[in-house]
């Protein structure tokens, strides 16, 4: 609901008070919808990545796309689409800073929902990603969770703040909080393996069937009905974070669709997340790389709580 252009910065270092020097600079189509189609088509699945954009901005926006390998669908807006910047130093600190996002209306919202809905028939999952533009409330993400369980869709919900609050309560297939937006709808600090686990089994009190809680290089905590796990990459040396959670949900949502059970499609988007923060920039590990992390990836199921 809310893609932008990404410009991506790389330098030598990100230090308080002193200068860095930009080793390079590249501009993407980005969201995290949209990073995530990505991914999957890399896997070798099918998509339709559906976004708003206008103005001179979605022009751009949509050129970088005709430059992607993966299908999409875009909805006229007034507003310009926002542009973020992501910087990253060699030693893998990132600094992210988004724009906000232009202000839809309400009919411009509705024609991003009749878009959804005249799809779902032919889709077996519906990803809801990313944060959503200044005007729409987080009950759009409600309505829309429900809109693909009524059409027979599995539903991820990949959200943050009042939009994850409100689509937690339509009860989706899976959400995929990271650390900090954990702790934000906790409204706790989250430090511990026991942290996560508890966090974890918080947030599917709250309404989704269950919870893959990203913690970034530890891994991911997984949560369901028939109770909790850990999941644990190898130790890597990480050169860009940025996406690693897009990656982490495009590859559990593949799995699943090749009917892998739950947690071994955990398994398989920690190792996609992991690969991911491997490589330099905004940019994604595809199904080989991913396969080549799996085997040292691991899955234990938690015992105290």
């Amino acid at each position: 609901m809310n893609p932008a252009i990404d410009r991506n910065v790389s330098v030598d270092r990100l230090a308080f008070e002193d200068r860095g020097y930009i080793c390079s600079t590249e501009n993407a189509a980005g969201g995290r919808g949209i990073n995530s189609s990505h991914v999957l088509n890399s896997f070798g699945a099918r998509t339709l990545a559906i976004c708003p954009a206008g103005g001179r901005s979605g022009e751009r926006f949509r050129r970088h796309l005709d430059a992607g390998d993966f299908p999409y669908e875009t909805v006229p807006i007034e507003g310009e689409i926002r542009t973020n910047l992501n910087l990253t130093d060699r030693q893998g600190l990132t600094i992210k800073l988004n724009e906000r996002g232009p202000t839809l209306t309400a009919e411009e919202v509705e024609r991003v929902v009749h878009a959804v809905s005249r799809h779902l028939p032919d889709s077996s999952w519906l990803m809801i990603c990313g944060s959503l533009p200044p005007g729409v409330t987080g009950s759009l993400y409600r309505e829309l969770v429900r809109l693909g369980q009524a059409a027979g869709c599995h539903v991820l919900l990949d959200a943050d703040d009042e939009e994850l609050r409100e689509g937690l309560d339509a009860g989706p297939m899976v959400v995929t909080p990271n650390q900090r937006e954990a702790e934000r709808l906790l409204n706790t600090a989250l430090i511990t393996r026991t942290h996560f686990a508890a966090a974890a089994a918080r947030i599917r009190e709250m309404g989704p069937r269950n919870v893959l809680l990203s913690v970034g290089s530890r891994g991911a905590v997984l949560a369901t009905a028939d109770g909790l796990w850990e999941v644990e990459p190898p130790r890597v040396d990480a050169v860009s974070p940025v996406g690693a959670g897009d990656a982490l949900a495009a590859a559990f949502v593949w799995a699943m669709a090749q009917g892998m059970d739950i947690t071994e499609a955990s398994r398989w988007g920690v190792a996609a997340g992991t690969a991911s923060a491997t490589k330099p920039g905004l940019s994604f590990a595809n199904r080989q790389e991913t396969e080549a992390i799996l085997p040292d990836v691991t899955a234990r199921r938690v015992e105290f709580l």
